[in-house]
């Protein structure tokens, strides 16, 4: 079996094939194209991946490539990973915001509006290929913003494409773990966007144990996400929201921390994986203890603002292994040999939550099969979170509106209608700053 990786040359990808050499039996990937725009990069990568494999019989053979097409053709899964811009295209998004008092997060906010700006068009013509060059292929959707991305390729693709993230597994283990639960066993109540969504119950043999946990303000406190948001604000919600709910519930003070760090999130990870690259062309140098030693400061380092604007201390050493390799290694699994199993997914809504129309791409529990990912039904959502869910996915709409027209307006107004932008004017100099220091951004007119 063949997997493309898109965005090949992408600092996590030896996680996800780490994943596959621990994978056996039949139906499993036997050959990993890895494609991207850097040469430099893929080299850097195949490296690491070399070392990984070394001594472990049956790896999938690793090949790099530059041509998108070749990457495509023949494929019976594409992993899109790509990042439209690179990590200093990450810097300027959060820098651009800043200056204007305004959330910069790469996902969520002004930074993600521009992200989504750069990215969507480079992933619909990504879709287009796809569908003409390997038209039985699922993609599996890593980019940022996964859920806007993800829905911008089903226009395309359909339902064979899925999204994922590791952020709503990650909550249900630390949950289902503070709980004294297996989190296999466990069935996790989630539901809303990607970076936007809350656990609203955590079943165990039938039994709703969340209760339990909001009960507790000792348990609430031993966990990420209690430390985060605070015992007191989750009993009052009811729910355990997804750690980036801390960029809507305490905006004010993650946009100080993040005025007052020494550089952003994106410049940090610019630096960092500059050193890892260059590193890696060095004669005698282990890529892959480089890439071990730097994915270890990349994860302890991670929302490090936002923990101590919460004063939730570091991150415990169990939330430090990341998870979304699993995801798609176990999306990837339960289609191809129809092993079936429940992940939570970003997939087309059809009636799943209704206050979103049935194509909107959502982030609920999947049931996963030969036939790909089907949503299960949910309960409504409250009223405070259903409000926070239409707003954010009209903003998505409106960026889907601006990439396929090339509207300038409509890209103001996208900034303007999301909940962390404070006004039209701040909107309209957001714009002009992004389209000054991205060219991607050149065609909205």
């Amino acid at each position: 079996m063949k997997l493309t990786i898109l965005g090949g040359g992408g600092f996590r990808v030896p996680l996800v094939y780490g994943a596959l050499l621990t994978d056996r039996g039949e139906g499993r990937v036997s050959e990993v194209v890895l494609h991207d725009l850097d040469a430099g990069r893929l080299d850097a990568v195949a490296r690491v991946l070399a070392e990984q494999a070394d001594g472990v019989p049956d790896a999938p053979a690793v090949t790099s490539t530059t041509d998108l097409d070749e990457a495509l053709r023949g494929a019976d899964f594409v992993f899109s990973a790509i990042r439209v811009g690179g990590l200093e295209g990450r810097a300027n998004d959060e820098r651009v915001a800043l200056d204007e008092g305004v959330l910069g997060q790469e996902t969520v906010g002004a930074g993600g509006i521009a992200y989504g700006l750069r990215t969507v068009p480079v992933a619909v013509d990504i879709a287009r290929r796809v569908a003409r060059l390997a038209p039985d292929a699922w993609v599996i959707n890593f980019t940022n913003p996964a859920g806007l991305v993800t829905e911008a390729m089903s226009r395309h693709l359909g339902h064979r494409v899925i999204g994922i993230c590791d952020s709503p597994v990650g909550l249900g283990r630390r949950i289902a773990r503070v709980l004294g639960a297996d989190p296999r066993e466990a069935w996790i109540d989630y539901v809303g966007l990607n970076h936007l969504g809350w656990v609203r119950g955590l079943r165990v043999a039938g039994r709703d144990e969340l209760p339990r946990l909001l009960a507790d303000p000792d348990l609430l406190g031993s966990f990420e996400e209690g430390k985060l948001f605070g015992a007191d604000w989750l009993r009052s919600l009811g729910a355990i929201p997804n750690e980036y709910l801390h960029y809507y519930y305490f905006n004010r003070e993650a946009v100080d921390a993040y005025r007052a760090a020494a550089q952003t999130r994106g410049a940090f990870l610019r630096d960092q994986q500059a050193r890892f690259y260059e590193e890696t062309r060095k004669p005698g140098v282990s890529a892959l203890t480089a890439w071990d030693r730097t994915r270890a400061e990349r994860e302890a380092t991670y929302m490090a603002e936002n923990r101590e604007t919460a004063g939730a201390g570091e991150r415990d050493a169990d939330d430090l292994s990341g998870g979304y390799e699993k995801v798609a290694l176990a999306l990837m699994r339960a289609i191809a040999r129809d092993e079936r199993t429940t992940l939570i997914l970003n997939v087309r809504n059809g009636g799943t939550l209704s206050a979103l129309d049935s194509e909107a791409v959502v982030e609920v529990p999947c049931l996963v099969d030969a036939n790909g990912a089907h949503p299960v039904a949910a309960d409504p959502l409250p009223d405070h979170a259903t409000g926070l869910v239409c707003a954010v996915k009209a903003v998505e709409r409106e960026v889907l509106s601006a990439a396929a027209s090339g509207a300038r307006a409509t890209a103001v107004k996208a900034f303007a209608l999301h909940p962390l932008v404070d006004s039209v004017n701040v909107a309209r100099r957001l714009v002009e700053g992004y389209t000054r220091v991205h060219p991607g951004l050149g065609y909205l007119k």
